[in-house]
């Protein structure tokens, strides 16, 4: 492995899992198109990742706290997938900054490193990695 491979690994963690990943969004996207709601996505999404043998977990829970004491209140991640990335599905027009810090946001309280930000709202998919 020469230097660019390690720096890339660094820049890009769990890149073979996040290629499958979006494989599996862009599969989605062929068959379904745009225009239908974020939870129709996510109900085909849960039918390619069992098709495809990839471990993953629907709506998983992540607990907040603040100052060592645990809120009544959590979050729920759309899905972690291979039990190291999260995935955020929309289907809208367009992403805005708000999506963004919420993916941070839910990085940053699962202490997990990459999440990918899909969006099935336009003619082609678009995604992005948030690494934290």
């Amino acid at each position: 492995m020469d230097l660019l491979e390690k720096y890339d690994k660094k820049k890009y963690p769990y890149q073979s899992e996040s290629f499958k990943v979006i494989g599996a969004c862009m599969e989605v996207h062929k068959v379904l198109g745009k225009g239908l709601l974020e939870v129709v996505y996510k109900d085909a999404l849960e039918v390619e990742f069992n098709k495809q043998n990839m471990a993953f977990e629907r709506e998983k829970k992540f607990e907040v706290q603040y100052k060592n004491i645990l809120l009544k209140h959590s979050f729920y991640a759309d899905f972690v997938v291979f039990d190291k990335i999260i995935l955020e599905v929309k289907a809208q027009s367009g992403l805005v900054e708000e999506h963004y810090k919420q993916t941070l946001n839910y990085l940053a309280i699962s202490k997990m490193k990459l999440a990918l930000l899909i969006n099935f709202g336009n003619d082609s998919l678009h995604f992005n990695r948030i690494i934290l």
